[in-house]
């Protein structure tokens, strides 16, 4: 697989929408509980300040994507979030590092002075080790903070990345 990250396409939705409805559908690492539909998706991915994917350039299929925007407002507007998710079927082949090694940069790019993660769901072991290998700090542990798909609750670990540290 080649892959290239770029910023994404009107012509990319409905794969974006089912790679990120399996995340969501999964229930163990993003918040939401409602599938993205085509309306909706397109104004969910338009709506950020960027939004990318993770194309193979061999084949022109999308493996995943990413969103960027403000974690918050005003005097802490420089501060932001992202999620990101890969499609099933590729997941071990790196894309997930691609993916927020390019929107470190993004951020940046956006004059954004820091990224940070307010859900990363402890049990999600592989972005967390991609995350700490990457240089994220975590800053604590939030018990319960998560309602997994089956009812129960498990802790996050809010995560940051000072982005005045990327040459």
């Amino acid at each position: 697989m080649n892959i290239q990250i770029r910023e994404y396409k009107d012509s990319d939705i409905q794969e974006m929408n089912r790679i990120w409805n399996r995340v969501v559908d999964d229930g163990v690492a993003f918040p939401q509980e409602d599938d993205l539909t085509e309306e909706t998706g397109r104004g969910f991915f338009a709506g950020q300040t960027y939004t990318a994917v993770a194309e193979d350039t061999d084949t022109g299929k999308v493996l995943g994507l990413y969103i960027l925007h403000p974690n918050n407002v005003g005097r802490c507007g420089h501060i932001c979030n992202a999620s990101y998710a890969v499609d099933a079927d590729v997941r071990g082949f790196h894309i997930g590092e691609k993916l927020v090694s390019d929107c470190l940069v993004q951020a940046k790019a956006y004059d954004y002075l820091v990224l940070q993660f307010n859900a990363v769901v402890a049990t999600n072991v592989h972005a967390r080790h991609l995350y700490e290998r990457l240089g994220f700090t975590q800053l604590g542990t939030i018990p319960g903070g998560f309602r997994m798909k089956d009812g129960h609750y498990e802790d996050i670990c809010p995560y940051y990345f000072d982005l005045r540290t990327l040459h």
